[in-house]
């Protein structure tokens, strides 16, 4: 049986080696929440049994807990050669033994292991079994979804060091331009601005897996909100945030249209 009660209280204990005060920590301790949250959005509009929705929630609340480290040890979110979060956080939690302190039994490790390797990469590895590829793909969604919401209320100093008027003059490179209207999840290794990385943190929609997580995005309204929180100065920037903005929306309203029986 999953205690989710007691995975939470686990998640305390864990923050305490961290200092909770700071602004980014603070940031990453509201997005779990947040993810748990969109987590429970997803499973319970695709209408999985208790025990799934519980799995689910418990990977939702371990899937960043290497990026706490990260952030102490680097003060960034980005992950490197030197440190990745998903893979350090599947360390600490499968090799030193942590995991037990979020859930006494070990039958679903491998499922928890391979969700936490595959939430943060460029795409789910192959030849996973259909049920451990059910939950990686729902914290995806869910790490994604609460990220829209981080892109709306969270300052540009805090999640890229730089200001909303800065990246506003900035100029959008074609090959992450080209990559979001060809409908793709931009790979962060092309960006080259702070502009690229706000578009590719847009491209998000592009790489959803569920009805429920393009619902999401519509009834919160994030790729409006999103797009429009910032004043562009460049231009050429502002024309082609208008492309594509429409050319978001356009995408979100086809999917859903191409899920109407589960949506009524």
């Amino acid at each position: 049986m999953i205690n989710i009660d007691k995975a939470k209280m686990a998640f305390k204990e864990y923050l305490k080696a961290y200092n909770v005060s700071d602004d980014k920590i603070k940031l990453k301790i509201i997005h779990t929440y947040g993810v748990v949250d969109a987590t429970n959005y997803i499973t319970s509009k695709l209408k999985l049994d208790e025990e799934s929705c519980n799995l689910a929630k418990i990977i939702a609340i371990l899937h960043d807990i290497g990026g706490f480290e990260q952030l102490k040890r680097y003060n960034d979110y980005h992950d490197s050669a030197e440190f990745n979060h998903g893979t350090f956080g599947c360390k600490v939690l499968f090799e030193e033994g942590l995991i037990r302190d979020f859930i006494e039994e070990d039958k679903y490790d491998y499922i928890i292991k391979k969700a936490i390797e595959n939430h943060n990469k460029y795409k789910i590895e192959d030849g996973l079994d259909e049920k451990t590829e059910l939950f990686a793909k729902i914290i995806r969604d869910a790490d994604k979804l609460d990220n829209f919401r981080v892109k709306k209320v969270e300052s540009m100093e805090t999640l890229l060091n730089i200001s909303e008027e800065q990246i506003g003059e900035e100029e959008i490179s074609k090959e992450v331009y080209d990559e979001f209207l060809e409908h793709k999840l931009v790979d962060r290794k092309k960006c080259k601005n702070e502009i690229d990385e706000w578009i590719s943190y847009m491209a998000f929609i592009y790489d959803l897996n569920f009805w429920p997580s393009y619902l999401f995005i519509k009834e919160n309204d994030y790729v409006n909100s999103n797009f429009n929180r910032i004043f562009y100065t460049n231009i050429d920037t502002k024309e082609k945030i208008k492309i594509l903005k429409a050319d978001a929306n356009r995408f979100i309203f086809e999917k859903l249209e191409e899920n109407e029986k589960e949506l009524n």
